[in-house]
């Protein structure tokens, strides 16, 4: 399979489109907020987004009560829509593609508004039924995310309605559309209510009706992304409560049900004005946010998945991909991610042949010694990106190129990888030299949680001794014999030939190899083939 399609962020500026590409501008008329994507779309496929504008009109303010989409809120959007409408035509836009959803959908005046849009704005504007809307939030996830193998849910929340898609194998099967927007269940559960008993009433209505909605037969343990602004903001509280405030984006962020609900039940214990300042948290989003949130835990309770992940791309990007007539291709887990690293290696220029035996060694290393470690299984494919991208930073600066590394890794595209693993990765890929993990002197390292440091120590000290076992470059290792004994770990390495001397390798891990045996609280003996230890006491930390 072929990996999912990338968008692009706008980085090669707002000029001409490529002579093969196709500029297009997709706006998404919301019940809360309108949102504009301008892109130059390839025959192949390839998008590069050039700009993007969005404004939080609330066409779906007071709609339950009144049936109507309310003077102040219209006069808002179509202000709002004329200024992309400029935009687009100013950026040369050859289509504007531009769909409206569940608040114009079933306001009474909804059409009177579609007319005064096409009239003063100039844009023609297509209402979509429910429906639609999740098909289109599928394809945007299908771009995305690797969903080529079993079931998936993906759960499109809205300020009027919820959208799940529910698909197998990467083809839909079911889709549905509910009126639980985080707007529409505002205002009739939790106004003049007290926040606790409000949301106890909202998640029972909602249960009721979800129960029917979704068989757990079917959907029990399917894979479950989230995308909208619920879900974003969620990420962001979920990336600041655990300091990854610096993470490149939210896109990708996984967070378990226990995690949700502890966010939710956080938020109801704020008043408004505590909830303004939650970090992460958009103030446009602070009033509505819990209601979103209690929709999302009662679809989570009952497609149980490992965790719910959050998409940073929803209804435009669908509408954009279906404007250009280019179809994601369904990819297989982990195949993104993979390709997405390796390519991003190779524009930095890394020494291939050096990185793959690092990271060779290196995930031998974590066979022998992760569960001992205290690592999980997950960690094990974060450990082979570090190992494959520690050198990035060469390119830029030798000397300090390990802080390169991590500033590069920090802040690059890479498609399947969770913000939270990119941080790690990036601090790994940081500390493979140099100075050990502090988290007093190091800010950035120092901001995280402790599991996430402990883990970033551990996976840093065994690259440490992957690299040192690699330390000329020329892959003379063929791999590692590891015995962890009562007062010691020894690593023997092995030659790829017995004719060839290990020196400079056993100098090198050696060397390095001061941290690993800090975490496992034992020394670490690296041994040749005469069955004598280099002694670490003699072995200062070099510059490699």
């Amino acid at each position: 399979m072929t990996s999912p399609l990338r968008l692009e962020p706008a980085t090669a500026g707002r000029g001409e489109p490529r002579p093969d590409a196709e500029r297009i501008a997709a706006i998404d008329i919301g019940s809360n907020s309108i949102r504009q994507i301008v892109a130059d779309v390839s025959p192949n496929g390839a998008i590069r987004v050039v700009d993007e504008m969005k404004a939080a009109p609330r066409l779906g303010s007071g709609l339950s009560e009144t049936g109507r989409l309310g003077e102040a809120n219209v006069e808002a959007a179509i202000e709002a829509l004329s200024r992309m409408a400029t935009l687009a035509k100013q950026l040369d836009a050859k289509r504007i593609e531009a769909v409206a959803t569940s608040a114009v959908r079933d306001a009474a005046n909804g059409r009177l508004f579609l007319q005064r849009v096409r009239r003063e704005a100039g844009l023609k504007v297509r209402t979509l039924v429910g429906e639609e809307e999740a098909r289109l939030a599928f394809r945007s996830a299908l771009a995305h995310f690797e969903l080529g193998r079993g079931r998936a849910v993906v759960m499109d929340i809205g300020g009027g309605s919820l959208e799940l898609a529910m698909s197998a194998e990467g083809l839909v099967e079911r889709l549905i559309s509910l009126p639980y927007g985080a707007i529409r269940l505002t205002e009739r559960f939790l106004i003049g209510r007290p926040p606790v008993k409000g949301v106890r009433k909202l998640r029972k209505h909602v249960r009721d009706t979800i129960r029917d909605a979704l068989p757990v037969r079917d959907w029990r343990g399917a894979e479950l992304i989230g995308s909208g602004g619920t879900f974003t903001n969620l990420a962001g509280i979920h990336l600041a409560r655990t300091g990854m405030q610096g993470a490149r984006s939210v896109h990708g962020t996984a967070l378990t049900l226990a995690e949700v609900e502890h966010i939710l039940e956080w938020l109801v214990a704020l008043t408004p004005a505590e909830r303004l300042a939650v970090p992460g948290l958009n103030h446009g989003r602070a009033d509505i946010i819990i209601a979103g949130l209690a929709v999302a835990a009662e679809v989570m309770g009952r497609v149980e998945p490992v965790a719910l992940q959050v998409s940073r791309y929803g209804i435009r990007e669908g509408l954009l991909l279906e404007s250009a007539r280019v179809m994601p291709q369904i990819a297989d887990p982990g195949e993104a991610r993979e390709r997405s690293v390796r390519e991003f290696a190779e524009r930095c220029h890394y020494e291939a042949p050096h990185a793959a035996q690092v990271q060779r060694l290196s995930l031998q290393l974590f066979d022998a010694l992760g569960s001992r470690l205290g690592l999980e299984p997950d960690d094990r494919p974060v450990l082979a990106d570090a190992a494959l991208l520690h050198d990035v930073g060469y390119h830029i600066n030798y000397k300090q190129h390990h802080k390169h590394s991590f500033h590069l890794i920090q802040h690059a595209e890479l498609l399947g990888m969770s913000p939270a693993d990119q941080m790690v990765v990036a601090h790994v890929a940081r500390y493979h030299r140099g100075s050990n993990p502090d988290r007093r002197r190091h800010e950035a390292f120092g901001a995280l949680d402790r599991a996430t440091r402990e883990r970033i120590t551990i996976l840093s000290a065994i690259l440490r001794v992957a690299d040192g076992l690699d330390r000329g470059h020329v892959a003379a290792v063929d791999r590692v014999k590891v015995r962890w004994m009562p007062r010691a770990i020894r690593i023997t390495p092995v030659p790829v030939k017995e004719s060839v001397p290990l020196r400079l390798e056993l100098w090198g891990a050696a060397r390095k190899a001061g941290l690993l045996a800090e975490v496992a609280g034992v020394p670490v003996e690296i041994v040749g083939a005469d069955g004598r230890a280099v002694s670490p006491d003699s072995a200062t930390q070099d510059g490699d």
